[in-house]
Parts: C-alpha cells; structure tokens; sequence
C-alpha cells in the first residue's frame, strides 16, 4: 500500500532562496512542519539555529538544544527543530540572554535583529481574515496562525496587532491607511520601509494596493496589501523593525 500524506523531507534545490544552505553536498534539508508559517515563508528551527545563528556546527548538536527547552519562539518553548520560525517571531535564547525577531531587512524575505528584553513580549501581527462567530464575537485570523477573539468590530483585514506573547492580549493596532508606516514583506522591494500615500480599493481582477514612499530615497512603488505589513504611524514603528 502506498504511502498517504505529504513528504517528511526536502529537496535542497527546492528550499526558498533565503535559506542560507549550501545547494550541493546532502540532498535532503529540513523540512518545517505544518503550523505557523508556509514553507516559503519560514525557517525550520534547526536551519535558523545552525546556519544564521550558528549556534552549533552540526544538527545533531542543534537538535540536543532545541530538546532541552533552551530556545523559545514567542515566549513557548519549543522541541522540534522543525518547528517553522516566521515573519515577526521572536527568539530567546536564555542561555546567551538575547532575543531576537525576524523581519524582511536588506532585500532578504527574513534576517534576525537583535532586540531589548523590553521588546521580546511583544509581537505585530497582520489581519489576513475577519469573520462573525457565535456569541456575536469577531474573530480575527492572524499571518502566523493565529486566531484572536474580540467583542469589538474596531479592525479591520490588513490592519495590523500589537499583541503580547505568549498570552495574546491586544495592546496597540496600526490600520492600513495613508500616512502609516510600512514594511515591504515580498517581492524586487522587500525590506523596505516607507509612509503609505494612497490605498487603491481592490476589484475582481486587481487586489487591493498601496504606493508606498521610500523613507531613504523618496523612492515610489506600487504594492499589493499582500506584500506589506502596518507597523507604526506618525513616521515610528510601534517596535523595532529594521
């Protein structure tokens, strides 16, 4: 009898151009799990760790790590090093006493930056889906998989959550309007971070699009919502970004 569901493994030449491994040598690659993020906007675990960390030489060490509970994902440890580490997520690791979050920087889709321990409960997460759920709640689905739900109608698709983690308490929202602060997560512009001028309404054969100005060389681009994420207004980022 054949085999059911998905492959276990990856092919190396198939892993998302980010991904800093070598192209040659071993086949296979760490494959992430379903959970979080999609494949092509994720690290497994182990890779982050081992080849932009460098926090061991081998997996076999990495994986000896990861199963002691000495790294955690948005405050949760985790133990699997296939555990898929995506846009906005924060690292600990205790043992080295630094935090770090993921975000596009340096026309890459995900690069780690160091931040303050000030910083490491917190978290923006975009709106991708809005619906209405019994008990006449609203129930807000979030890029990393979350789901948050809340009395009030106040956001809407496309804004953006500053929540704490592990808990997923509300602090702060940015809506995607004119004048906000954007961050370009895809495509020939990704790492960008520029004031939205205009917001073009969507239709059956356009999605919904922003023109965003460059904050350092006044450049102008024409973006789909889909590629960008509201981090801040009046010219500030609600946290650190870049």
């Amino acid at each position: 009898m054949g085999k059911k569901g998905g492959l276990n493994r990856l092919k190396r030449q198939l892993a998302p151009a980010f991904w800093e491994v070598p192209r040659k040598g071993y086949r296979f690659v760490l494959k992430p799990i379903p959970a979080t993020h999609p494949i092509a906007r994720c690290y497994p675990l182990g890779i982050l760790l081992r080849d932009i960390f460098n926090i061991a030489p081998t997996m076999r060490e990495v994986e000896k790590v990861v199963k002691q509970g000495n790294v955690l994902i948005d405050g949760v440890k985790r133990y699997d090093v296939h555990f898929p580490v995506g846009l906005m997520d924060v690292i600990e690791i205790p043992l080295l006493k630094k935090a770090y979050r993921l975000v596009p920087k340096d026309g890459v889709e995900l690069r780690p930056i160091e931040i303050s321990d000030d910083e490491k409960g917190l978290k923006l997460c975009k709106i991708i889906r809005k619906q209405k759920v019994k008990g006449d709640r609203i129930q807000y689905t979030l890029h990393d998989g979350r789901n948050i739900l809340q009395s009030n109608n106040n956001f809407n698709t496309h804004d953006t959550l500053l929540i704490k983690v592990p808990g997923q308490e509300v602090i702060d929202a940015v809506r995607l309007q004119n004048n906000t602060l954007a961050l370009v997560t895809g495509g020939a512009n990704v790492g960008m971070l520029g004031s939205i001028l205009e917001v073009k309404e969507g239709n059956f054969t356009l999605p919904k699009r922003v023109t965003i100005k460059d904050l350092n060389n006044n450049k102008h681009v024409e973006l789909s919502v889909n590629l960008v994420i509201a981090v801040g207004s009046s010219g500030k980022p609600l946290i650190r970004v870049s």
